[in-house]
């Protein structure tokens, strides 16, 4: 069974977005656990535990509530879009042994080819795995592709008892050598044929000069 992050929790008897304000002063986060046909459960997690835990992704947590522990993974992770701090988390109860879909994260590592460049198309991909065995990332090697590579997300491998839920056919990372745009290729033919214009123009000037000083 995967490591368990253990979050010490209290039940939410207050609502609304005041109560909401309020539980985020004293550094608690409101959240929400639903699944397995159970009527959702509001409480209040640890705010820093709560943070720190979320940096991985897919972490299986452990929410601890007097007589009523529940295994659970985060299934949203709502943010206040400019401090960036967690305001709210819904959480689905799983249980050990059965497969749940969650989005990895996809890593590369090397370098392609001198003189490419690379794009990860999609950051991610979807694969059902067992709850207690939740891959947090997946890593594609990138070493010495050529202009013109392709890695599919069917392509991409798997921790043992992943199984790929994305399409196989799905795009994760394009290889290719840098290409002048053609308006960038118009600018520079122009500039190349100002700059001949200016030589004749000199050219001409120092040439009309010089006549004049032979008269």
């Amino acid at each position: 069974m995967a490591d368990q992050i253990r979050l010490a929790a209290e039940a939410r008897t207050e609502f609304g977005k005041g109560a909401a304000r309020r539980a985020r002063m004293a550094h608690k986060i409101p959240a929400v656990l639903y699944g397995h046909g159970v009527d959702p459960i509001h409480v209040l997690l640890p705010g820093h535990d709560t943070m720190m835990a979320l940096k991985h992704q897919n972490a299986l947590l452990n929410i601890d509530l007097p007589g009523n522990d529940q295994m659970a993974i985060a299934k949203d992770v709502q943010r206040d879009p400019v401090r960036r701090i967690i305001e709210h988390v819904d959480l689905l109860i799983v249980r050990k042994g059965e497969k749940i879909t969650v989005d990895v994260a996809i890593h590369l590592e090397g370098e392609s080819a001198p003189g490419t460049i690379h794009v990860l198309e999609n950051s991610t991909i979807s694969v059902a795995a067992e709850a207690t065995h939740l891959p947090e990332s997946v890593t594609v090697s990138i070493e010495g592709l050529e202009d013109g590579a392709r890695v599919l997300a069917g392509e991409v491998t798997l921790p043992e008892g992943s199984v790929l839920v994305t399409d196989p056919e799905q795009l994760v990372v394009a290889v290719s050598v840098p290409r002048a745009s053609a308006e960038d290729e118009a600018l520079d033919a122009e500039a190349a044929a100002e700059a001949v214009e200016a030589a004749e123009a000199e050219g001409d000037a120092s040439s009309d000069s010089a006549e004049g000083g032979d008269e």
